[in-house]
């Protein structure tokens, strides 16, 4: 495959500043430069992986996506036309991905939130450690619960709504932003997340 114009290789932007310029690495991706390509995807691994993950809550079905999305961006990346962010693009594709899983969940066995290890059942959705509630069982029995509510309520939202929530709550995007990677408007955005809001808040009740 021809490499393209030499001017925007990754040599070429290497050598005119020790940053690389995200466009530049795109359109020599393109071009068919797959030193390009790896490194547009080593820039935004850990990004999908986590995106995939808090949408999905499934380590397996994180990977998967993670791998389909990039095989996509792969397959595609010659048609994107910087109408749009790179990073709106992306997500785009990983939340499409993502909201599919969810859709297919919906009529099989869901996973649980605990999985066995060497030490005992691991929470998966436990995302910070517990600072003083390690020493309150009462604390941490709260704690578990909430979760565990959470989760259940997650499961129950529909799929945009899931999507929406977790990208604000876990991804800290604005609203605009997850209005644009899911193709709709930020109004929109914001009735989906008001909507998901009044769920949790009704689901968790006395602990809010």
């Amino acid at each position: 495959m021809s490499m393209g114009d030499p001017s925007v290789s990754v040599a070429g932007v290497l050598g005119r500043d020790s940053v690389l310029d995200e466009s530049a690495l795109i359109r020599a991706a393109q071009q068919g430069d797959q030193s390009a390509f790896e490194k547009l995807v080593y820039s935004y691994d850990q990004q999908v992986l986590r995106l995939a993950y808090n949408l999905l809550r499934s380590q397996e079905d994180a990977r998967d996506v993670y791998q389909e999305a990039f095989l996509r961006v792969h397959r595609n990346l010659r048609n994107f036309r910087f109408d749009c962010s790179f990073h709106t693009w992306l997500y785009r594709i990983v939340t499409n991905l993502c909201l599919d899983h969810l859709r297919k969940r919906k009529v099989r066995k869901e996973e649980p939130s605990t999985v066995d290890s060497a030490d005992g059942p691991k929470d998966l959705l436990a995302s910070a450690p517990e600072t003083s509630a390690s020493s309150d069982p009462q604390r941490r029995l709260l704690s578990a619960e909430v979760r565990e509510r959470i989760s259940r309520t997650l499961e129950d939202l529909t799929p945009r709504e899931r999507a929406v929530f977790q990208m604000r709550h876990h991804e800290g995007m604005r609203l605009r932003a997850i209005g644009d990677v899911l193709g709709t408007t930020e109004e929109a955005a914001k009735n989906c997340l008001f909507r998901a809001t009044q769920k949790m808040r009704s689901a968790l009740g006395e602990f809010v």
